[in-house]
């Protein structure tokens, strides 16, 4: 089949010329290579960047009907994946469902007084919905990129979609939500370094094993569940999906389905979410001004949500007589198991006798719930006030 340069030029957006579409088509083909890039060679979230940038890059291929059929504008086959799977949220549920699997709640158990910290560190959620509103995005846009300081992407795409947002809103807020997920190790130290002195980072913190039930392990996901519903019941869904892939976990009797969830059920949708928004990335809308400033303030959540936990560990400080090492609290984020890896690093670096992992993994893991409370808290404050 001869390429059809006439239809090519019947299809072009409105007002842009020839040579400034293929340019912007070669600047989405560089974008998409520079993913694919990161996910091989810097080893960045590669089970979804790599996905991404191929989607970015067959989505800018001309006159491709995988999204939609330049001719008809009937919806090619990930235009259809995209409105039965992450549209209508499916997605995000079922990712939730895989990670709950994985989830071990013992540390949290141990150390139930982390849990504080997995709210402390939602603070930049809000601070950047702000930020964004005064960058002139409305109030929907502004909650979902406010969300992606919860390095949390499955809860910021469950917020985009929910708010309808535009595919070209979409694209970016997930590619900053989970890049910055993956540049955990880079951006914490700096921020946590700055907030904090040596002698801080040096505090040794005493971790007390204690005997948890079974029955308890079993309960636990029921009752947030129940709380979390009573609370905010807009986040029933991923709540529900994250406590339901855990009690799978934890019941014992059903070892081949947790397996299931924790390998296929999550690589499966992984790749199918990353190259279905990657083909949402058309250069007429991701090369816009938008874009950097989502990417932009993606990373000023990320840094408040930081430092929020950190500042926060720092205050009860000031009230208790056994001191907490303010890095636990950088890792109130979602960004788990990665963060909670990068404080107990830190923690080595200043005192090689220093051992904080599982203090930092029960504040990582009430990060997780954090986030999805947080991603519901915007849900139902913006929801009530555009009357969704």
């Amino acid at each position: 089949m001869v390429f059809n340069f006439d239809l090519l030029i019947q299809t072009l957006p409105e007002g842009v010329s020839l040579t400034e579409y293929i340019i912007k088509m070669l600047a989405m083909f560089a974008i998409g290579g520079l993913l694919i890039y990161l996910a091989i060679e810097k080893d960045y979230e590669p089970a979804l960047l790599l996905p991404i940038g191929l989607g970015a890059i067959l989505t800018n291929i001309p006159l491709t009907s995988i999204v939609e059929n330049p001719k008809t504008g009937e919806p090619g086959i990930f235009g259809v994946l995209y409105d039965a799977t992450i549209a209508n949220e499916l997605f995000p549920v079922l990712i939730f469902i895989a990670v709950g699997a994985m989830i071990d709640f013992g540390p949290l158990f141990q150390t139930p007084s982390m849990l504080f910290f997995g709210a402390a560190a939602q603070f930049g959620i809000f601070a950047t919905m702000m930020f964004a509103l005064l960058l002139g995005f409305d109030l929907k846009e502004a909650g979902a990129i406010g969300v992606i300081g919860a390095a949390d992407g499955p809860t910021t795409i469950y917020v985009g979609s929910a708010f309808g947002l535009d595919k070209g809103i979409m694209g970016p807020l997930t590619v900053a939500a989970y890049s910055y997920m993956s540049l955990v190790p880079i951006i914490q130290p700096p921020v946590i370094k700055l907030l904090t002195t040596k002698k801080e980072r040096q505090i040794r913190m005493n971790f007390k094993q204690r005997e948890v039930s079974k029955l308890t392990r079993i309960l636990f996901p029921i009752i947030v569940t129940v709380i979390a519903g009573l609370i905010a019941p807009e986040s029933v869904a991923l709540i529900g999906a994250l406590m339901f892939g855990n009690l799978i976990r934890e019941c014992g009797v059903l070892d081949s389905l947790s397996k299931t969830a924790q390998t296929t059920l999550a690589n499966l949708v992984t790749i199918l979410l990353g190259i279905t928004i990657g083909t949402t990335m058309t250069a007429e809308k991701f090369l816009t001004i938008n874009t950097l400033k989502i990417m932009g303030m993606g990373l000023l959540a990320f840094i408040l949500d930081t430092a929020g936990g950190v500042v926060f560990a720092k205050i009860l400080n000031l009230f208790r007589k056994e001191k907490i090492n303010p890095m636990v609290g950088a890792a109130g984020i979602s960004a788990f198991p990665m963060s909670a890896r990068v404080i107990q690093k830190m923690a080595r670096e200043e005192d090689p006798q220093n051992f904080v992992l599982m203090q930092s993994v029960a504040a990582n893991v009430s990060g997780q719930l954090g986030s999805v409370v947080a991603g519901s808290m915007i849900l139902v404050l913006i929801g009530r006030i555009v009357g969704l």
